[in-house]
């Protein structure tokens, strides 16, 4: 393969290429009205964000500031109310703090260069918004290299990893939260996810108490950011290559007390919430969310799956084609197939068991989208194979196909023809490739 060919397949220029793609659409429809901006850190990810000025700004962990701030910076149309009350009566938040561990950097970048820019350095200035979706695009790009990465320990060829990085920004809801949406928790737990995986690879075939430590440290963030996330876990399994490599690594991690820093460096990240829940209520646990909560006696396994209020095969239909190839992929590999479907099955059960099945207003099903780099792995390998030209040409049809739909229903979604939350079989095939914003 010639110099030129491989610069033309690399996929430093394809993360090249999607940071500008993204960095073009935020700035376009997110950076420019006076208002605009405002909907970056609405409904949900105004609660993840609000520990930042209230730790940073207001010193005020019961959150006084917020009705303060709703009245001089957000309209009604961004009100959202994110506070809830302790057993005693204190005002506590309601999201647990990981996401804004992640946007840390970023607040700070905003706040000690704000009034150099002539913006009030009040955390709720349009520097912190722009920042905070910067934060997005980052943690975007940062997830991808570590999938790059992941792929290239499969020995994926570079055209190939190029592909696949592509087809999951495009074809899925990635790109939509991390340049639309960029202040709910996905976008920072998919980057997170990805350099998980990435580190369990390298741990299962080279074990170092360094790469220990550090997956450690991504697990506590993880965690952090949402508890149920744990759940990344039991993809273990089928990230190994049988259960001799699975053994292997169980056991290399509990010899000679290994466990012991990455265990208490995994219970010092997780212990941040509780503290912040100490000096705000006096207690050191608090359930925030109330009545709302995990019916595990009800799933809705089927609705998660393809209803047309937020079904998964519906708003992204390239999951049935990850489906159906991680099938012929693995239906020679008892191992894989084992491993890989009963992650999927556990984790669809227990997501589908919240109370609020749909998650509100989102786009498909957004509590998917960090695990989506364990999706497309399957894919990586069937397009690695040799196969006949017509299969591998379908399946690239089938993709492109699945970019343009999943894009256009986005579009759909943004000018709100698409409902955030109130879609039926009815008002889906009515508005069904229906674009009247455009005419």
């Amino acid at each position: 393969m010639n110099k030129s060919r491989i610069f033309y397949n690399s996929p430093l220029l394809t993360l090249l290429f999607v940071l500008l793609i993204t960095l073009f659409f935020s700035s376009n429809i997110q950076w420019g009205k006076d208002k605009q901006h405002l909907g970056i850190l609405e409904a949900d990810a105004r609660g993840y964000y609000a520990w930042l000025p209230a730790v940073f700004v207001y010193h005020d962990l019961n959150f006084a500031f917020t009705s303060k701030i709703e009245g001089e910076k957000y309209d009604s149309a961004f009100y959202y109310e994110y506070r809830t009350g302790s057993p005693d009566g204190k005002i506590i938040n309601k999201y647990y703090v990981g996401t804004a561990v992640m946007q840390l950097p970023f607040f700070l970048m905003a706040h000690y260069t704000a009034n150099l820019l002539g913006y009030d350095n009040d955390g709720y200035s349009k520097p912190y918004f722009i920042l905070i979706n910067l934060a997005g695009i980052f943690y975007l790009i940062l997830g991808l290299y570590f999938l790059k990465q992941t792929l290239e320990l499969y020995q994926i060829t570079p055209l190939n990893i190029s592909l696949i990085l592509l087809a999951i920004t495009f074809s899925t809801n990635l790109l939509y939260y991390a340049a639309v949406e960029p202040g709910t928790s996905h976008i920072y737990s998919f980057s997170l996810f990805s350099a998980f995986i990435f580190l369990i690879k390298r741990l299962l075939t080279s074990f170092k108490l360094s790469l220990l430590i550090t997956t450690s440290v991504i697990f506590g963030l993880i965690c952090l950011i949402r508890p149920i996330n744990a759940i990344l876990i039991l993809s273990i399994p089928f990230l190994s290559n049988d259960f001799n490599q699975l053994n292997d690594l169980l056991s290399k991690f509990l010899e000679r007390y290994r466990w012991v820093v990455p265990s208490l460096i995994f219970l010092s990240i997780c212990s941040i919430q509780l503290i912040l829940y100490k000096i705000s209520t006096g207690y050191w646990f608090i359930y925030s969310y109330g009545s709302e909560g995990f019916n595990f006696l009800n799933p809705h396994m089927l609705d998660f799956l393809i209803s047309y209020k937020k079904g998964l095969f519906l708003y992204t239909p390239i999951a049935i084609l990850l489906f159906s190839i991680s099938f012929e992929v693995y239906r020679k590999d008892y191992y894989h197939l084992s491993t890989f479907f009963s992650f999927w099955v556990i984790t669809i059960y227990f997501l589908s068991s919240w109370w609020n099945w749909w998650y509100g207003g989102s786009y498909s099903v957004r509590v998917l989208l960090e695990f989506l780099p364990i999706l497309f792995i399957p894919l990586a390998l069937f397009l690695n194979k040799p196969t006949t030209p017509f299969w591998r040409y379908t399946t690239l049809a089938l993709i492109v196909a699945s970019v343009v739909f999943c894009q256009l229903q986005i579009y759909q979604y943004r000018h709100l023809l698409i409902h955030w939350s109130d879609m039926n079989q009815e008002k889906y095939w009515d508005l069904f490739l229906k674009f009247s914003v455009l005419f």
